[in-house]
């Protein structure tokens, strides 16, 4: 075997380790970025528990001055936000069709205490669909993140899974 043999052979082995190298730090990656997703839903649940625990049905419909929505509505919208992407994540919705309409992105501020639900309700759905959130991660297919989003709280075309569970967060408290 020739020197230039030998040089083609070693070059052709570096770029197969190199690419192994590569695939493999990319799968480590997207395992990393579920893992992190995985951790936001538990951690944004155990935030907004912390703030909200005593807090009445009457006093989640108290609007904040001068501008923004009720905490019912908050919590609705996030509840929301979730059950938009569990038809992608194989998760069933926690609250059932219409019933968070009001919640919707866009939707007026929360005015009308008769379309509200019950907060105490509204909070254990949170709870409910962060734990589902979570499963649907746990068992998420790497290669599903990159799928084009079922919505796109930005109106962005090219929005994938991956980035809805950083938005849901982010999100959620604007109108």
């Amino acid at each position: 075997m020739t020197i230039e043999n030998k040089t083609i052979l070693i070059t052709g082995a570096n770029r197969s380790i190199g690419k192994a190298l590569v695939n493999e730090a990319l799968r480590l990656a997207v395992s990393m970025e579920i893992e992190v997703l995985r951790q936001q839903a538990p951690a944004t649940e155990r935030v907004i528990r912390l703030n909200v625990e005593g807090i009445s049905h009457k006093e989640s419909l108290i609007q904040p001055q001068p501008a923004g929505n009720c905490l019912n509505w908050v919590i609705g919208h996030l509840v929301s936000a979730y059950e938009s992407i569990f038809p992608l994540l194989g998760q069933e919705p926690v609250m059932g069709e219409g019933r968070l309409k009001p919640c919707e992105r866009h939707s007026s501020p929360l005015n009308d205490s008769a379309e509200a639900v019950a907060f105490e309700e509204l909070f254990a759905a949170f709870g409910k669909a962060s734990e589902r959130v979570d499963a649907a991660l746990a068992s998420l297919a790497q290669k599903k993140l990159d799928d084009p989003a079922p919505y796109s709280p930005t109106n962005n075309p090219k929005e994938t899974v991956r980035s809805l569970p950083r938005k849901a967060a982010t999100q959620s408290f604007a109108r």
